[in-house]
């Protein structure tokens, strides 16, 4: 019989723990299997010696039950137990909570309401429009599922977005820093920069053991095919279709290593440039002196800039965008930090096409720490998504007033995201918008207008005192849809006169203002809204993409107005309606 390594078995007990999670199992059962699996992948000891020792009863994790299943596989080559769990569940399903986003809890209500076992199924089922009609889904996670299944397709070769890439790229690093033999790890290259697309995942690690790291790394349970390996480095496809490629260094080579592979290429030139200038050298194994190639100390990512004459460049800057030159002359802008978003200005309810209930994502708000949040559901025209009459607007307005005096210090704004029309207006008369706390405008059809038209049509609706916030300004859809024809000059223009504030928006498929344009609008002096335009709780996390876009265009606290205190949000957006 073959050797089955650690991490081998360790795979296994995540999916007993996936196949009971799929059969509706108890959780603490399904969490037994999910801790033993964990210890398991980080033991110094082999199985076997534990085995033959009698001591893996005593490892801490390990009770008897689970024990007696490892004993089993390596004496028979299988475990029962796990062989009638898949008998019992549709093999498909467990193929099908790979999709990025979708989790057991998701994969067992689709197979029992809707019958599907498959990923083929769940596709033909979300191009159907099934899945919106499930309790607590809706038409985005519809789009979410149709995307993942194209990410996990996709194969090598193709982008993926930041969303999925950032949440690949933490997931093996956080592996990688569980491992006894490694002492550091970390995420590089575009992800780390965080850039829109995403070509592949890039990972180091600092050991002393790298040939050991390497074998781990390519038996993880997420690697659906090595590409290649070597001593210090592997490459390989994950089971999205997503490739990572990890570097091992020796531990005090690890930050040159990390900073190198983060990149970009046009940064490590400018910087290899200016070390040159400087009798100095610089590559991914360290720092040297020219005359000598004596190394100097580097204890972090800022020794590399301090040793150069340079302030620390954040890693959302390195693109050789004037980046060196300022911190050449230490005024680099202090960047916005995702502790100084104190709300988030888009959020969609079960009002409209929304998962979650106005007290679920207040509730999900008050954890984050937040001051206030919007609720923003969608207006008249957009039926699809369930848009909001005048009558159920007003209703909407009264309801959030009522619950304002009991949701724990949190300011509940009662907004709407109004379309604009073909034509230029709004989809609700003033009357309506100016009992509004916040409006947010967007467009939702007619991508097809030509740019003078579409132009025309935003900068009409940003003329409405009532409008404070134009939302995905471009229209754009990562890798799926590209921005519609519009002059974004006149569009800065009019948000200059006439005040309007422009969106980022934080999801992972839109990322809209794109960076470029943050930066132009800053240097304008325009205010910029970071919003999530969430459409369950979840997703409020995403905060986070488009906190890092806005840090990629130079933007500081000032420039965003969910960085305001309450009172002076609140005065803001009174100042022009």
């Amino acid at each position: 019989m073959r050797r089955i390594e650690n991490i081998e078995v360790a795979w296994i007990m995540n999916e007993i723990a996936d196949l009971l999670e799929l059969k509706g199992e108890n959780i603490f059962k399904i969490r037994a299997y999910r801790k033993a699996a964990k210890i398991i992948a980080n033991l110094s000891d082999d199985l076997p010696v534990l085995i033959e020792e009698k001591k893996l009863e005593t490892v801490p994790g390990i009770g008897k039950a689970i024990a007696g299943k490892i004993k089993e596989l390596f004496q028979t080559g299988k475990i029962q137990y796990y062989e009638n769990l898949k008998e019992e569940v549709p093999a498909g399903l467990l193929e099908i909570i790979t999709i990025p986003g979708v989790g057991a809890r998701m994969a067992q209500e689709l197979y029992g309401k809707l019958g599907v076992s498959s990923v083929d199924e769940l596709e033909a089922a979300a191009r159907a429009r099934r899945v919106r009609d499930l309790p607590g889904m809706g038409a985005k996670t519809e789009l979410n599922i149709l995307r993942g299944i194209e990410m996990l397709r996709s194969g090598v070769g193709g982008r993926t977005t930041l969303g999925i890439a950032d949440a690949l790229a933490e997931s093996f690093s956080g592996f990688l820093k569980s491992l006894p033999s490694v002492e550091y790890a970390g995420v590089a290259g575009s992800t780390r920069r965080m850039k829109e697309s995403i070509g592949d995942v890039d990972l180091v690690a600092g050991s002393h053991e790298p040939e050991k790291v390497i074998e781990i790394f390519a038996r993880h349970p997420q690697v659906k095919k090595v590409l290649s390996r070597g001593d210090t480095k592997a490459s390989i496809v994950t089971l999205m279709g997503v490739q990572a490629d990890l570097l091992v260094v020796n531990p005090d080579q690890y930050w040159s290593a990390l900073h190198h592979f983060t990149g970009s290429k046009e940064h490590n030139v400018r910087l290899r440039e200016l070390a040159h200038q400087k009798g100095l050298k610089i590559n991914e194994y360290g720092i040297f002196r020219r005359e000598d190639d004596q190394s100097l100390r580097v204890t972090g990512e800022a020794d590399i800039y301090s040793h150069l004459g340079l302030s620390y460049i954040p890693p959302e800057l390195r693109e050789d965008l004037g980046e060196v030159e300022a911190a050449g002359e230490d005024r680099l802008p202090a960047l916005l930090e995702l502790s100084d978003i104190k709300g988030d200005l888009h959020i969609h309810s079960d009002w409209s096409d929304g998962a979650n209930t106005i007290e679920q994502v207040a509730g999900r708000a008050v954890e984050m720490g937040y001051q206030y949040i919007a609720i923003t559901d969608h207006s008249k025209s957009l039926g699809i998504a369930g848009g909001l009459s005048k009558e159920r607007l007003a209703a909407q307005g009264d309801y959030i007033r009522e619950l304002n005096g009991r949701t724990d210090g949190l300011e509940i704004l009662a907004g709407i995201e109004t379309d604009i029309l073909a034509n230029g207006d709004l989809d609700y008369p003033d009357d309506i918008l100016a009992g509004m706390d916040i409006v947010i405008a967007s467009v939702h059809s007619g991508f097809r207008q030509d740019r003078e038209k579409m132009t025309g049509r935003v900068i009409s609706a940003m003329k409405n005192k009532h409008v404070d916030i134009l939302a995905h300004p471009t229209g754009r859809l990562i890798g799926r849809r590209e921005p519609y024809a519009i002059d974004m000059d006149r569009v800065f223009e009019a948000a200059v006169k006439y005040g309007t504030a422009l969106e980022i928006n934080s999801s992972p498929d839109r990322l809209d203002l794109n960076d470029r344009y943050v930066r132009k609008a800053c240097e304008l002096g325009i205010k910029i809204s970071i919003n999530t335009d969430a459409h369950d709780t979840v997703r409020l996390e995403e905060m986070k993409y488009g906190v890092a876009t806005a840090r990629r265009g130079w933007a500081q606290k000032e420039d965003i107005i969910n960085t305001m205190d309450r009172d002076k949000l609140l005065k803001f957006l009174k100042r022009r309606g």
